[in-house]
């Protein structure tokens, strides 16, 4: 698979209804990822974990057109802020191109998530480029 860019929106606790919609809009294929699903809701306390255990972790859409788009409901412990919400996501198997673009666009700015293996088993990293811009980095794993 090719590497592709494409946006990311969080939503506060409401990505479910929004990703179900867009795929009213542009039909295509829809999945959806809770924090349950991945253990995402097992840190914590057992009410906090029970809060987010339906919310969206990741969700994507892909279209017969050609359109990805990705979303989720914000992580535990982060404000929803609107207008701010969406990020860019640069996502594929080639990692040695990804690690590139994660070392450009990190360099100079904030690393958030440290690009590394997470519990979903790909390589993720979060970072705040120089002029205020989030971008997702994802190197998919192969599985098997």
């Amino acid at each position: 698979m090719p590497s592709r860019l494409n946006p990311y929106i969080n939503f506060d606790g409401d990505a479910r209804q929004a990703m179900e919609f867009y795929k009213e809009v542009f039909g295509g294929t829809l999945s959806l990822n809770t924090y349950g699903d991945f253990g995402g809701a097992d840190a914590g306390d057992d009410d906090a974990a029970a809060a987010v255990a339906d919310k969206i972790m990741h969700g994507m859409l892909e279209t017969a057109g050609g359109f990805t788009l990705m979303g989720a409901d914000n992580p535990p412990g982060r404000q929803h802020d609107p207008g701010n919400n969406i990020s860019v996501s640069v996502s594929g198997e080639d990692a040695a191109e990804l690690r590139g673009y994660w070392d450009r666009l990190s360099g100079g700015g904030t690393v958030s998530v440290p690009l590394v293996k997470q519990m979903w088993g790909d390589v993720f990293g979060m970072c705040t480029d120089r002029f205020g811009i989030t971008w997702l980095v994802n190197i998919s794993t192969p599985e098997g």
